[in-house]
């Protein structure tokens, strides 16, 4: 093991915190990798670290990326010594060797130097590099039998035996003839049923010029996978653009297509988008489980009254609805939750969509298609000859939609749609600004609902935990409420990838209108004074919201900070 205080060291430079690197000493007894492996899985700067080990121990640092070896150095070591030592050869002169290691020193390479110059009489010295590119070069140069490398690579997703069946492939051509060996297929279905396993909610699948890189978005977070080996980069790209049936022949232009699989026992559907990038196709797969989508307002994160004002709202015979938030923030649950709850036989709910996420029982969908002339707009128009007593609009992208849906929820249709807005008082100056005029607006919006999601607190690591009283401050806790509120947070586990999180919960921002903020409304009034209005009226911000959250244990005042920035 690498000397202690080199670490200490690096603390106290700066180059990481005490916490990160007791989190990365933790995480060794899970990856199997070195420290500064994990440091940098924990955002340190991994070439960095590799760089003050080599000052530290006084050897020279080796960027292995822009190094070329010669095959006569690969003779010195067999791959299963090269991945259990993390040692890599770069040089062979007569009875001299040069190697890179992430740990030089350690008792394993000491051995191997030692029983290197004893067996071979060869002499060698040892310099650092960083582990991933150490892995990287082995698996470049070193190259086992094919079934082996997807074996191990399987076997780091977790997904190896996993049941998925495939519900609608692609006819083979002769292009795809490669993409369709066993190995491949099952890399691919494997790499779906791991990220189906660990909810992630996208899969990225990035190219590079030496690797290719898996990340899966948890909780809102890319977290970084095992990569699949370098030379199954094209392969992998081919097979899962006919899984999505596409054209893989076509690489110079972005294509989007879908998925629908079976895991488990459970359909999924996956939005497939390819992009050109400068070492291949970059593809983004976003994962739409059905069984994961959940429907009960109750459990969506209202507070108890937030969710008394959201349930009247939906229930009012007409008015249109505005639910505002960034990508991401969680609109099209609460959007499908409403519909869920006010969906009964004797109420015909349209919706206009773009595009159709997931299929809601009784409800006629419509999958805006542009290509087709079917805008929001047109579809808006059809649906008020269709008999409806509420419709869903996607959202309003445009003046046109704006209009058509004002129009409709004054002539005695609820509506509910979204718009991309920062916050619920600004929502209003948004319409104004498509030139809808504020008698309209005040006179058919009946409430604004703004949203994020914060991550909520691991479970399975979650501890009190005593936070600077200044970061408290900042976010807006008393100090009365330091003294008397418990404050947690997760200290990182195999659950939650040590991160400390697992899980994500709604803030609201809940703005009915009322007679003043309709008046305010109707005068033209900017979003300052709406929001005035508003808070004199029980207005409660997003800011305020994720308090409550903080107080109830469920979140991280850093998370309060990040997801409400500008509050």
């Amino acid at each position: 093991m690498m000397a202690a205080n080199i670490w200490q060291k690096l603390v106290a430079d700066g180059y990481i915190t005490e916490e990160m690197l007791e989190k990365a000493k933790a995480m060794r007894g899970q990856n199997k990798s070195g420290i500064g492996f994990n440091l940098a899985l924990l955002g340190a700067d991994e070439e960095d670290i590799a760089k003050q080990v080599a000052a530290f121990y006084g050897t020279e640092y080796i960027d292995l990326l822009s190094v070329e070896v010669p095959a006569d150095a690969l003779t010195l070591i067999t791959r299963a010594k090269a991945e259990a030592l993390c040692l890599f050869p770069l040089k062979r002169d007569g009875n001299s060797a040069y190697f890179a290691a992430a740990d030089p020193l350690s008792p394993e390479v000491s051995a191997f130097v030692k029983e290197l110059k004893f067996q071979a009489g060869i002499t060698a010295e040892v310099g650092v590099s960083p582990e991933s590119f150490i892995k990287l070069a082995i698996d470049q140069a070193l190259p086992k039998e094919d079934k082996s490398q997807m074996a191990e690579t399987l076997k780091n997703l977790g997904s190896e035996g996993m049941d998925l069946e495939v519900l609608k492939d692609a006819p083979q051509t002769e292009d795809s003839e490669s993409v369709d060996e066993a190995p491949v297929i099952k890399m691919c279905n494997s790499l779906i049923a791991d990220a189906v396993e660990k909810q992630a909610s996208d899969i990225h699948i990035e190219p590079f010029e030496k690797t290719i890189k898996i990340r899966y978005r948890i909780d809102g977070s890319l977290i970084e996978q095992p990569s699949p080996p370098v030379n199954y980069k094209r392969a992998v790209t081919s097979r899962f653009k006919v899984m999505a049936r596409l054209d893989i022949i076509e690489k110079r232009k972005p294509q989007d297509g879908r998925i629908k699989i079976k895991v488990k026992e459970k359909t999924i559907d996956l939005r497939v988008s390819t992009l050109p990038v400068v070492w291949g196709e970059k593809i983004v797969m976003r994962i739409l489980d059905q069984s994961n989508l959940q429907l009960d307002l109750t459990k969506l994160g209202f507070e108890p009254d937030e969710l008394s004002k959201f349930e009247k709202a939906i229930n009012s015979p007409y008015g249109i609805m505005l639910v505002t938030g960034p990508t991401g923030s969680g609109k099209t649950t609460t959007l499908y939750s409403a519909l869920s709850t006010i969906n009964s036989p004797d109420v015909n709910i349209m919706t206009a969509e773009d595009p159709v996420e997931y299929n809601l029982p009784n409800i006629n969908q419509v999958q805006i298609n542009p290509e087709a002339d079917l805008t929001f707009a047109g579809a808006l128009r059809s649906f008020l000859r269709q008999d409806p007593d509420v419709i869903m609009v996607g959202e309003i992208r445009d003046q046109e939609t704006a209009e058509i849906s004002i129009k409709a929820a004054l002539t005695g249709h609820l509506v509910i749609s979204t718009l991309h807005t920062n916050d619920a008082p600004t929502t209003i100056s948004r319409l104004a600004d498509m030139g809808i005029q504020p008698f309209y607006i005040g006179s058919a919006v009946i409430m604004v609902v703004a949203q994020r999601l914060v991550r909520k607190i691991c479970a399975e690591c979650k501890k009190e935990f005593a936070y600077e009283p200044a970061l408290l401050k900042q976010v807006g806790i008393t100090d009365a409420e330091m003294s008397s509120i418990k404050f947690m947070k997760g200290e990182g586990c195999s659950a939650c990838n040590n991160t400390g999180y697992r899980g994500r919960v709604a803030i609201y921002e809940i703005m009915p209108v009322d007679e003043a903020l309709k008046k305010a409304i109707m005068q033209g009034s900017n979003a300052t004074v709406i929001k005035e209005t508003a808070v004199k009226g029980g207005l409660r911000t997003l800011r305020e919201t994720a308090l409550l959250k903080l107080k109830a244990g469920l979140t991280t005042p850093e998370e309060v900070m990040s997801v409400t920035m500008g509050e």
